[in-house]
């Protein structure tokens, strides 16, 4: 036992040195960031790193005491992350991900965020069709309490569409109810896609018939303008994350179903790297949209206004996912 204490006091003093100046070295760095450093400093952690990682080799070779493994170890660590890690801040990261990394990764689902897209549509032509030839069919399809009512005259449904929800506190707590919904739709639209695509398929078929039962219904007293005023002034960014989300799900079906060259497991995991990218920011969406629908739809009570803001929504995602943010595909 004296003879390896001896052994180990022996190798720290030969070594200590360039110890204690990478410690301080990544001390400085993470006390502030790596531009406290001098270029000469940034030269010298590297070579630093890979004596620490000599002595950590022949510590353990040579069975020294655990503590100096230990603290080896650690600092090792540290180094590495340092030297091989990604150096950016926080900020640099978020900016990253809204200028680069979601809007290539929306590029990336195109396909899949058309056929959810068509999916809509079609959902919102049958439900459509099927009210306006039937009004009972209406209360199949939208909830009692939702909106409209096939028995309603015309001013109680223009009515409805204009008239705001009493106080501040009614207004955010209908927001965070509708953001609450919302998420959970586009939730269930990615992680159900992994059923090779089927249940997403439907989901987004269902809501596209709530929505034609909807404007079937105002269409019929003459208030298809103010209906589609009163749902895209929020329903632009909603129904289009949710088409995303369908995206998402679409593409981890399909990976699941037809994997290509990889295994059916490396395929999925790809597909949801990807979706996990388009998932996030469909949050964000999302939360724009129930501020949108909590606030701006029950503040702003000019169907021309409410039109604007649809179509300046409209117009904003489509640049920005489709033209800004080019260049290397997430997938």
């Amino acid at each position: 036992m004296a003879d390896g204490a001896l052994r180990s006091l022996r190798f720290r003093k030969e070594r200590e040195e360039s110890w204690r100046r990478l410690e301080e070295l990544l001390a400085r760095v993470e006390r502030r960031s790596a531009t406290s450093l001098s270029d000469e400093d940034m030269l010298a952690i590297p070579s630093l790193y890979r004596a620490a990682l000599s002595s950590l080799s022949v510590a353990r070779a040579t069975s020294l005491d655990a503590a100096l493994i230990e603290y080896l170890e650690a600092l090792c660590a540290r180094a590495y992350f340092f030297v091989y890690g990604a150096r950016t801040s926080l900020l640099e990261r978020v900016g990253s991900f809204f200028v680069r990394d979601w809007p290539q990764a929306v590029r990336e689902l195109w396909r899949e965020t058309l056929v959810a897209l068509l999916l809509m549509i079609v959902g919102v032509f049958v439900g459509y069709m099927l009210v306006a030839n039937d009004p009972d069919w209406f209360r199949a399809f939208v909830p009692e309490g939702a909106i409209g009512d096939p028995m309603a005259s015309r001013e109680a449904l223009n009515e409805s569409l204009h008239a705001p929800i009493d106080g501040p506190n009614g207004l955010s707590v209908f927001a965070t109810f509708l953001f609450t919904h919302n998420a959970q739709v586009a939730l269930l639209a990615f992680a159900l896609g992994f059923a090779l695509c089927v249940p997403t398929a439907m989901l987004l078929i269902s809501t596209g018939i709530s929505l034609g039962a909807i404007f079937a219904l105002f269409v019929s007293r003459g208030l298809g303008l103010e209906i589609a005023g009163w749902i895209f002034i929020h329903g632009v960014t909603e129904l289009f994350a949710i088409c995303l989300a369908g995206a998402a799900g679409f593409r981890i079906g399909w990976s699941i179903a037809f994997p290509g060259a990889l295994s059916r497991m490396a395929a999925a995991a790809r597909a949801g790297r990807l979706g996990g990218v388009v998932m996030i920011g469909v949050v964000v969406m999302l939360f724009f949209a129930g501020l949108l629908e909590g606030f701006g739809r029950q503040l702003i009570v000019l169907d021309w206004v409410r039109g604007a803001i649809a179509l300046t929504s409209a117009t904003v995602w489509g640049v920005y996912f489709y033209l800004f943010g080019r260049s290397k595909s997430v997938g």
